[in-house]
């Protein structure tokens, strides 16, 4: 869970989950969005991966990134029942 709050506390990494969640994208389709090196894009896709916030799929030559939905499901649960009050 460490990994998954470290990954979140980054707002570019908050930002590539915000262009993932509209559709799926290469490294260098992400990249475009940002005035950053494409190595440091990698960096923050990385600790993404690691977190199990994004999955990847290599298609020919080319990586195509989308959400793990299934992390932000069991985040958001987590988060929910520590709001329901104990009785």
């Amino acid at each position: 869970m460490n990994t998954l709050f470290k990954a979140l506390n980054d707002p570019t990494r908050r930002q590539i989950l915000e262009l993932l969640q509209e559709k799926d994208l290469t490294a260098g389709e992400i990249a475009e969005h940002f005035d950053m090196t494409k190595p440091s894009i990698s960096h923050h896709l990385d600790l993404l991966k690691q977190a199990d916030l994004v999955v990847s799929l290599k298609k020919g030559q080319h990586i195509i990134y989308s959400l793990n939905m299934t992390v932000l499901d069991e985040v958001l649960a987590w988060i929910m029942h520590l709001r329901t009050p104990k009785p």
